[in-house]
């Protein structure tokens, strides 16, 4: 009676057990895994191909080994633990990001910068990028970027590298390689290995886009030639305008940046793109750097208004008027220059709203908003395990848009 009693017991425990815990059931301590879903392109009228400069160099006191803010926050002079009575931190730009000043790694901030670039209509990132040595920030610069890559791919936007060949010199006198050329070897080895056979890598008449800022150590086409001597491949290579000469041969074409006022981009325009293979425009918002102001050395030395969005317009019209195939806004998060296209305290969503436009997106929903309520959502309930998991589902309606689906997660949320 006893071993009948004893196998009762086990038995009824046993269909509790199942009934609980099904194949389909995690138990009441693990939340459901959430819905996956594959990116989806947004629908969008203009088919120019709309890239975004982006800066993966900022440093937190909670990132840092050291504990101390990255000098892209703080230059000489500032220091982000300073509270104001506003409730924003001491930093080293007169404009100040909507989210708050933030870690380059950190992937709920890059979730939220490539949200915001995705439904703007951008198609990709093109990442500054210092290299592979130990040398200075040039380390932390590599591993957000590798952060960054990682997360694009599931958003479904493209990136490629702008190289900073202005380093190398750094590098040589840090001990680090035997000459500049060889750096830049060793770098561009790595850029071709880990990324211009990604699938989402940007590609030029089906070569793998790399630009460079300059050329500005590396100023002959002789090496030009020795670095690109090594890669299997040869990219499409385009250097900052007026620039290509110094790559010689080696170069596909240019790109445009900001220089004092509109005129330089009409003269691009009109006389440099038709002589060139590949020519990429450029828009900005404004130029406003903070350099004198913040220690870092001597201002820049001219200024261009962001006449409360104007700029941004006249020169999203003249890449219109050109007809460019390829368009780099400049930037999404140069502070310290005043470019940013992210949204800030200042200018709002107003600078991605006029993208938007320009793209011709053609969900008009809002969404902007939205983004930055789940970014808030993940910093407030950052330890709490269930809800993150319901916030991945609301990302992962968001890239496969889905957006009132994400929004109806978001909102559910207390």
């Amino acid at each position: 009676m006893k071993r009948y009693i004893t196998s009762l017991v086990f038995g009824l425990m046993s269909i509790v057990m199942a009934a609980g815990c099904s194949s389909d059931d995690k138990g009441p301590d693990k939340p459901v895994e959430p819905e996956k879903t594959v990116p989806v392109a947004i629908e969008k009228t203009n088919s120019t191909k709309i890239y975004m400069h982006y800066m993966p160099w900022f440093e937190t006191n909670e990132s840092s080994a050291d504990k101390k803010w990255g000098y892209h926050w703080t230059m000489a002079n500032k220091n982000p633990n300073n509270i104001g009575v506003n409730g924003r931190r001491e930093i080293a730009s007169y404009y100040y990001p909507l989210i708050g000043p933030y870690h380059s790694g950190d992937k709920s901030v890059i979730e939220n910068h490539l949200l915001l670039m995705k439904y703007s209509g951008i198609d990709g990132v093109l990442i500054d990028w210092y290299g592979t040595y130990d040398v200075n920030d040039y380390r932390m610069v590599k591993e957000n970027t590798d952060q960054l890559i990682e997360m694009l791919d599931k958003v479904g936007l493209e990136y490629a590298i702008v190289y900073e060949d202005r380093f190398l010199t750094n590098v040589v006198n840090a001990g680090k390689a035997i000459s500049v050329t060889g750096a830049a070897k060793t770098d561009l080895a790595y850029v071709e290995k880990n990324y211009f056979s990604d699938a989402n890598y940007i590609k030029i008449n089906g070569k793998p886009l790399l630009m460079n800022f300059g050329p500005i150590v590396l100023k002959t086409p002789p090496e030009w030639t020795n670095v690109f001597n090594t890669l299997t491949a040869k990219p499409t290579f385009l250097t900052l305008w007026d620039h290509s000469s110094m790559a010689g041969e080696n170069a596909s074409g240019e790109y445009a940046w900001v220089y004092k006022d509109n005129s330089y981009l009409t003269n691009f325009y009109t006389n440099t793109k038709p002589k060139l293979s590949v020519a990429m425009g450029s828009a900005y918002p404004g130029f406003k750097d903070f350099y004198a102001e913040g220690g870092g050395g001597a201002a820049i030395g001219w200024t261009i208004d962001h006449n409360n969005g104007a700029t941004l317009d006249e020169t999203l019209a003249l890449a219109k008027n050109a007809n460019v195939n390829y368009l780099q806004l400049i930037t999404w998060n140069d502070f310290g220059e005043g470019t940013m296209m992210e949204p800030t305290v200042e200018f709002g969503y107003s600078f991605i709203e006029k993208i938007k436009t320009f793209s011709g997106v053609k969900n008009t929903e809002s969404v902007f908003p939205d983004i930055s309520k789940l970014y808030d959502l993940r910093v407030q309930k950052k330890g709490n395990v269930e809800i993150q998991k319901k916030l991945d589902q609301a990302f992962n309606y968001f890239v496969s848009m889905q957006p009132a689906k994400a929004k109806q997660v978001i909102n559910e949320i207390k």
